[in-house]
């Protein structure tokens, strides 16, 4: 038995750990699909646990510490290095660009994630629609670091905060 880490690709992880099936379906519905032999034999090898969870919407750290618990695994320090990242965008300072009068375009993608789908391609559309000083928000049940990356990438400024069990994020165009 191999450890757990962000790199571990999903196929290593289900030969070793089998029983982990269940709890990455758990995790969430997008899993399922590993249940098609093919793709078990031909993406499940290629793809990373860190990858899954981006793909699948999930917070990588988090992903990570309920595979580790759930193979009777320690968790360690290590798993936190993207909750630290996490942290991190939580704890910037409110942008000059903010305002909440601004907010004209607004999508929940907790809503899409609790169905298994992965909002990431709607959320980018949705960017593209801001115009001049606009700015949008998307909700998520995370930290998206992943998205948050690729949107900042495409030359948009993201703002994050806690708002109750939600992270609100929120988007505008550099």
């Amino acid at each position: 038995m191999s450890d757990i880490t962000l790199q571990t690709k999903i196929a290593q992880l289900m030969s070793d750990y089998p029983e982990l099936e269940q709890t990455l379906l758990e995790l969430s519905p997008a899993f399922a699909k590993l249940q098609n032999p093919v793709l078990r034999k031909t993406i499940a090898r290629v793809t990373s646990v860190q990858q899954a969870a981006s793909i699948a919407g999930l917070d990588p750290a988090h992903m990570l510490t309920m595979l580790r618990k759930a193979a009777g695994l320690e968790t360690t320090a290590a798993d936190s290095v993207n909750s630290a990242e996490s942290q991190h965008l939580l704890s910037m300072p409110v942008p000059d660009w903010f305002s909440e009068e601004a907010v004209e375009i607004k999508y929940n993608a907790t809503k899409v994630l609790e169905k298994g789908n992965v909002p990431m391609a709607e959320i980018i559309e949705a960017a593209k629609k801001i115009n001049g000083r606009e700015i949008f928000l998307f909700v998520t049940p995370f930290v998206p670091a992943p998205i948050i990356e690729i949107l900042n990438n495409k030359g948009y400024a993201v703002w994050c905060r806690k708002a109750g069990d939600t992270i609100e994020n929120f988007v505008i165009k550099k």
